[in-house]
């Protein structure tokens, strides 16, 4: 009998429970949902039209991402974006930057329109973001201070660490 009371007295207050409950939040639209699906795959699928170049991005880092990641990206306060060739497999501390650790050059975009500038994420227009990927790409010395960073050409830049990843699902990136 006491057992029998006392699932009825629980049930009875998880629904008095549920029913107080604050009910925050609300169901968002597509549209809304799309704004914030910023995914952009290895493979460049995502990217959106624009282009940027690395003088273009030397203005736009000077202006934006300076402040936070030093001049030409050497760090400070924030992290370094360049350097660090080399560190990832030797006796020292491996220095993980763009140039020596990210295996797809399109990550680089991706984070950067979703986070930066630290103070105003989301901020930056896509051509903004393709040059500064192309400034920090060339930085690095993974492309020449000509080239032309887009939806085309950003999936095709070949990243100095790719080949030091292992695929867990071979099937899914390419």
């Amino acid at each position: 009998m006491f057992t029998r009371s006392f699932i009825l007295a629980a049930a009875f207050a998880g629904a008095a429970m549920a029913a107080e409950s604050p009910q925050l939040g609300q169901p968002i639209t597509e549209k809304e949902a799309a704004a914030w699906d910023l995914s952009i795959g290895a493979d460049g699928v995502g990217l959106p039209p624009g282009r940027g170049t690395v003088k273009a991005g030397e203005e736009v880092f000077i202006a934006k991402c300076q402040g936070c990641h030093g001049e030409k990206g050497v760090g400070q306060p924030a992290d370094k974006l360049v350097g660090g060739q080399g560190t990832l497999g030797g006796d020292v501390a491996p220095v993980k930057t763009v140039g020596s650790y990210w295996p797809y050059a399109t990550t680089l975009f991706d984070y950067i329109r979703r986070a930066m500038p630290l103070t105003e994420p989301q901020t930056l227009k896509p051509g903004e973001i393709y040059a500064v990927s192309a400034y920090i790409l060339n930085l690095n010395g993974i492309i020449s201070a000509k080239t032309v960073i887009d939806a085309k050409s950003l999936p095709k830049v070949k990243m100095p660490n790719k080949g030091n990843f292992y695929i867990v699902y071979p099937g899914e990136i390419k």
